[in-house]
């Protein structure tokens, strides 16, 4: 490679490692105890426990647990109804408007078979929310996770300008090396490219991951202001329900609609995911892959009759598939442990990034570019 390729892909390296360490450092560090939030969860009793329902039960009609939910939390609305997926447990989200946002909401928890309310603290309150909303959108809405997306597509342009690097740095040494005998700054040096370039694949699935994560507002207002309006009809002057038709015949309607499939959950109009006139049931597999990507069906609010089976964009069914991946939350806690152990690493290759840049503010980039290109150094 030539002196001013490689010039050309320091500069590169250079700022977008500067202009989005922090706030990877920032993602990498919440993101750590996020990887085991169900586990958490359970550690500190948040999740509740109940024993499986008795043979030959059926479970409690949906509009009961509604009536219920309503009752526990007056002045407020159903927003979303869902089921936990490893416990026989239906939820409601409530709040006191439908565009209410999730930090917001109060939710209700009923036993999906006796229809008792399930004691378990609010899932926007604790640190665990805390440090979501810190590592989603840093408290700053659709703005703070656009942003962090950026920060995303930049750390992806880091990481693949560092592998460009990479090579020029090992024409002179065995890969792998660690020259633990020199300077400090050199041995963090060798480090810090070593677990860069081992871990690339990794932190360009985590980070792109995380950058369709983010776009998970602005892709389903495409959807609702595109297909979705071309099924229902909107925008055409119909007024929106004042009456709502009953839950568990939409739930129902779904059903028979996509038998081979069962609800994970249900979102009422006017909260962003089905428009202002329709119950969204969005259906999921049995598979683990399945169980991760949803296929709504449209019911009528007023009627409770079915509207029509939409396609799902690629789109959003990448966003949807990508959240556990971006977690390791596909193959249970041995894949959890080892996304822990790469974020770890992930931590020290940003934090030595920064070391060595401050211990080298002073050099000129003509000796860096001379490091790189004459003596096998990366900068």
């Amino acid at each position: 490679m030539t002196r001013a390729a490689v010039q050309a892909w320091y500069l590169v390296h250079k700022w977008t490692s500067l202009a989005c360490t922090a706030f990877l450092l920032l993602l990498c560090v919440t993101g750590l105890p996020l990887i085991f939030g169900e586990e958490i969860a359970h550690l500190a009793g948040t999740e509740p426990e109940l024993t499986a329902p008795p043979p030959g039960a059926t479970p409690v009609n949906l509009d009961v647990l509604i009536d219920k939910a309503k009752a526990q939390y007056p002045g407020n609305r159903p927003l979303f109804l869902g089921w936990y997926q490893d416990a026989p447990v239906v939820y409601v989200n409530l709040g006191p408007t439908a565009d209410t946002p999730p930090a917001r909401m109060k939710t209700a928890l009923f036993d999906a078979y006796t229809g008792a309310a399930v004691p378990a603290p609010q899932f926007n309150d604790g640190i665990m929310f805390f440090i979501l909303r810190l590592h989603t959108d840093m408290f700053a809405g659709l703005p703070g996770k656009l942003f962090l997306g950026a920060m995303g597509l930049l750390f992806a342009v880091a990481t693949i300008s560092g592998v460009v690097l990479y090579r020029p740095f090992m024409r002179k040494l065995d890969f792998g090396t660690v020259r633990r005998a020199r300077s400090t700054r050199l041995k963090w040096l060798d480090l810090h490219n070593l677990l860069g370039i081992a871990t690339t694949a990794w932190l360009l699935v985590v980070g792109l991951t995380g950058v369709i994560n983010t776009l998970d507002e602005p892709l389903y207002d495409s959807w609702q202001k595109g297909q979705l309006v071309e099924l229902t009809g909107a925008g055409t002057g119909r007024p929106v329900p004042t009456q709502l038709g009953p839950i568990e015949r939409a739930v129902a309607e779904a059903k028979m609609a996509r038998p081979e499939l069962r609800p994970a959950f249900v979102s009422y109009p006017g909260t962003g995911y089905s428009g202002e006139h329709h119950y969204g049931v969005f259906m999921i597999g049995h598979s683990p892959l399945d169980q991760r990507n949803y296929q709504p069906v449209l019911v009528d609010a007023a009627t409770s009759r079915l509207t029509g089976v939409p396609v799902w964009p690629l789109s959003l069914s990448a966003m949807y598939l990508s959240q556990p991946l971006h977690f390791g939350d596909y193959a249970g806690l041995p894949l959890k442990i080892i996304w822990a152990v790469l974020d770890i690493i992930a931590i020290i290759v940003l934090g030595s990034g920064i070391y060595l840049w401050l211990g080298h503010r002073g050099l000129s980039l003509q000796r860096r570019v001379l490091e790189v290109v004459e003596s096998g150094v990366s900068t």
